[in-house]
């Protein structure tokens, strides 16, 4: 794809080699619906093949960074196997195009993310989060496993005894606490939040390239030892939403309701 190509992704070319990207649905929370989701997974290939980028910044458009898949399109997935298994592969795409491109990633957090948003925002290698931006993997919450991307990266970046807290409770996070137990590279409030992320950018912007995206490179085989962990969590999602609980998950969460599984009846 070309730049050109994306409808739901804003690009500013900055000095320095520095590629500002924004996700730009904001009158949906930049929840990613299946182009979103799609351009999510391709954008880190076409940065890949443009060689005047060197550093990306990432943030979203209004309030929100992206609070995950728009439910309103997953809920017509349940229970069909082939668009249940498309989005898990788009899924692994978005983590593995991320974490197999050797240009570093900046996200700048600016408010809500979930789901696949959080799975940019903390697949990037450097991630500052606004100081009361609220952060969740509610997977469990609406009946399936935790995919995407925390249970491959949140024991290496917080802890297991961290990571079993929050995906087991699905439990929010604010920005401060998520800097506070590592889950995240820097907290910074909100007007602080892109001068900071931009500023990082032109500083990896002005060291050498090569020395830069191999030491990235090298440091992602951390990340790379545990894909077998990711392989598997997006399977046992995909399994979940072929169940029941994944429909009352869904329909209680867009209907504002406590959800009743029936696997807890």
């Amino acid at each position: 794809m070309l730049y050109e190509d994306y409808q739901l992704l804003l690009f500013e070319r900055r000095d320095n080699g520095v590629l500002a990207m924004t996700i730009n649905r904001p009158e949906k929370l930049n929840a990613a619906n299946n182009v979103l989701h799609h351009e999510l997974a391709q954008v880190w290939l076409t940065v890949k093949n443009d060689p005047t980028v060197r550093v990306i910044v990432i943030t979203g458009a209004g309030r929100a960074f992206c609070v995950g898949g728009d439910l309103h399109e997953e809920i017509d997935k349940l229970g069909k196997i082939e668009p249940i298994i498309s989005m898990g592969e788009g899924a692994l795409d978005i983590v593995y195009n991320m974490i197999h491109l050797d240009k570093p990633i900046i996200s700048a957090i600016n408010g809500p993310a979930a789901g696949a948003g959080l799975a940019v925002a903390l697949t990037a290698d450097i991630s500052i989060i606004a100081e009361d931006a609220r952060i969740t993997d509610a997977h469990v919450n609406i009946g399936v496993a935790s995919g995407d991307h925390a249970v491959m990266m949140w024991p290496l970046f917080c802890g297991l005894p961290k990571a079993k807290l929050y995906l087991l409770t699905a439990d929010l996070l604010d920005g401060r606490e998520a800097e506070r137990i590592g889950l995240v590279s820097m907290c910074k409030p909100l007007g602080e939040l892109l001068p900071t992320a931009f500023a990082l950018a032109d500083r990896l912007g002005k060291k050498p390239p090569r020395a830069v995206q191999w030491t990235k490179r090298c440091l992602n085989h951390w990340l790379r030892q545990a894909a077998p962990i990711l392989d598997l969590s997006v399977a046992y999602e995909g399994l979940n939403f072929m169940e029941p609980d994944a429909r009352e998950g869904l329909e209680a969460f867009l209907n504002k309701r406590a959800p009743q599984f029936p696997s807890n009846r």
